[in-house]
């Protein structure tokens, strides 16, 4: 009995030893290698003023496609020249050999050095390392260079809108805009926030790396943006900038199946390295979940799968297309005035983009179960995206009894949406009927160095999954024979598309600009295995009347780009091969 008791007082006793060691070790891991860089900074700055501390921030993380990480958000070390003015002798002596290294203005430097009880007065940042070694050799006293550190934005421009840039609120450098802002409690490491306990993140690797992570502690963000995708989508919107000069544009390219968006971009854009050079704050947002507008005939897709999804119509229903219909006393006209008679097919409705097709939708399915619909694709709502700013479409018209504002809603006019609100409906055409949640960050490696992936809010079934199926055929024949004429079919892959020309209010009078238009277009692809979704907008492109001719061949380079780079096989069964 003794001995047992001695057994257990010994392995206790070694258990607890053990738990000491091991405390120990990972706080010397911590503070030699995972720390070693802050660390060191702070014993180079031991002469400075209490409260300093350098500049300390996650990194924010592309993925490229084959999962390896690459910067788009990290820190620069620099020097900055630093004055302690009760330490200098001379000041104007100081000043003359001083300015013969760099740029000083005298009066500043002069009015500096008068500070005879101040410590520490910056005179130039970033000092680059040739300059520095000039300085050092002066040996001038109550002169030194200091490490510091900053923001880097190695990428420039790239997805600039997404990534957001750090800025000073009011005292404090935190995140603005994006990704900065969005995750700013992960990012920021302030080191009053606490640690979260070391023994709860070391024994959660060991059953699994990819825990949910839920926000809780410090680290630095993977995001789903593919470096070279995003690339290859900023320069098209470049060019399509440049051919059209419209007064903003944007795309989005998603995974249908998960909502991780690979690539965003919007014209116009900026430097968040120059940030501060920026005459117009306005480009600091993001209007792909900032801003609503009536997107047009893109919508179509979305009222003939609610049809399908309710039984009231099948791809060869069939109506009377006299090219007009009328109601509350005005009259709704197709995009070409024109009629295609009785016979008319719900296929050719969407072939064709006709208004009078989906307003026949609307009266089978009637105007409350069509708003119902609408609203179950989340048109109305915020999609969740891990973006700040984001906004809610207006379905307000599907509150009347006014026949009129459910015919114009069915093809995109009168109600206005979020383009990533669209881009997560139109998802669902694709994906089975689901509803993702969009998003551009899918992983957080905390200060540990443990992966977590988000958690996200499980998807929502929307549509069967056989409606998804027949409005892909559908679209997919679009494509083949319709769009510009079935030029950009392809052989071995089925592509789906829909174009979308809407007009554009006139905030002033609340009536729609004769000579202004809303462009859109979205396509997803492979149709029958899909990996990606892609989405346009332009307004008021200049030099072109329909989307089709705007972004047509955009996406046709887009497919071309995606399908080579990312190797994808043909989906295209063989018997359907021409």
């Amino acid at each position: 009995m003794k001995s047992g008791v001695y057994h257990r007082r010994i392995y206790f006793l070694f258990w607890v030893f053990f738990a000491i060691a091991l405390v120990f070790v990972i706080k010397l891991y911590r503070v030699q290698i995972l720390e070693y860089e802050t660390w060191n900074d702070r014993a180079d700055r031991q002469f400075i003023q209490p409260g300093d501390t350098l500049f300390d921030r996650g990194t924010i993380f592309f993925r490229n496609k084959n999962g390896d990480r690459i910067s788009a958000a990290t820190l620069a070390s620099g020097l900055t020249l630093v004055m302690q003015p009760n330490r200098i002798e001379n000041s104007d002596l100081t000043y003359e050999l001083l300015s013969q290294c760099i740029s000083i203005d005298h009066d500043d430097f002069i009015q500096k050095a008068s500070k005879h009880d101040d410590p520490h007065e910056v005179l130039a940042r970033r000092v680059d390392e040739k300059t520095a070694e000039k300085i050092r050799e002066l040996a001038l006293p109550g002169i030194v260079l200091v490490k510091e550190r900053w923001r880097l934005y190695p990428g420039d421009e790239r997805a600039a809108n997404t990534i957001g840039f750090v800025g000073f609120l009011g005292d404090e450098l935190v995140g603005r805009y994006g990704i900065e802002q969005y995750y700013e409690n992960v990012l920021n490491r302030k080191k009053d926030k606490s640690y979260k306990n070391i023994f709860v993140e070391l024994f959660s690797s060991f059953k699994d790396v990819s825990d949910m992570y839920r926000g809780e502690e410090r680290g630095d963000v993977v995001t789903t943006i593919e470096p070279s995708t995003q690339i290859f989508l900023e320069n098209l919107l470049k060019k399509v900038e440049r051919d059209l000069s419209p007064r903003s544009l944007g795309g989005v390219i998603m995974d249908p199946m998960t909502g991780e968006i690979l690539a965003l971009a919007v014209r116009p854009t900026f430097n968040p390295n120059l940030f501060y050079d920026v005459e117009n704050p306005q480009v600091f947002g993001n209007p792909v979940v900032e801003s609503i507008f009536e997107m047009g005939s893109i919508i179509k897709p979305l009222t003939i799968a609610a049809g399908l999804d309710a039984g009231v119509i099948t791809p060869e229903t069939t109506y009377t297309d006299n090219g007009y219909v009328e109601a509350n006393g005005r009259t709704i006209w197709n995009h070409d005035l024109r009629g295609r008679g009785p016979g008319t097919t719900m296929q050719r409705v969407l072939g064709d983009s006709l208004n009078t097709g989906v307003a026949f939708i609307v009266s089978r399915l009637g105007n409350q179960r069509f708003a119902d619909y609408m609203r179950g694709y989340g048109l109305d709502k915020e999609t969740g995206i891990d973006l700040p700013g984001e906004v809610s479409g207006k379905l307000s018209n599907l509150t009347t009894s006014r026949d009129i504002e459910y015919i114009t809603a069915s093809y995109g006019q009168g109600i206005a949406l979020t383009p990533i609100a669209t881009v997560r409906a139109l998802a669902s055409l694709a994906n089975g009927g689901k509803l993702v949640v969009p998003h551009v960050a899918d992983k957080i490696i905390n200060e540990f160095g443990i992966t977590q992936s988000i958690a996200r809010p499980p998807e929502k079934q929307i549509l069967s999954p056989e409606t998804s199926s027949t409005i892909t055929r559908m679209l997919v024949d679009v494509v083949d024979n319709s769009l510009l004429g079935g030029s950009i079919k392809r052989e071995e892959y089925a592509v789906a598309a829909k174009t979308g020309t809407a007009q554009v209010t006139n905030p002033t009078t609340g009536k729609y600009y004769e000579d202004r238009f809303f462009h859109s277009f979205f396509g997803y692809f492979p149709a029958y295995k899909p990996r990606f979704i892609v989405f346009f907008y332009a307004d008021d492109p200049k030099g072109t009347n329909f989307a089709s001719q705007t972004f047509t061949k955009p996406f046709d380079e887009t497919v071309d780009f995606l399908i080579n780079y990312y190797e994808i096989p043909p989906d295209r069964p063989k018997t359907e091969f021409r």
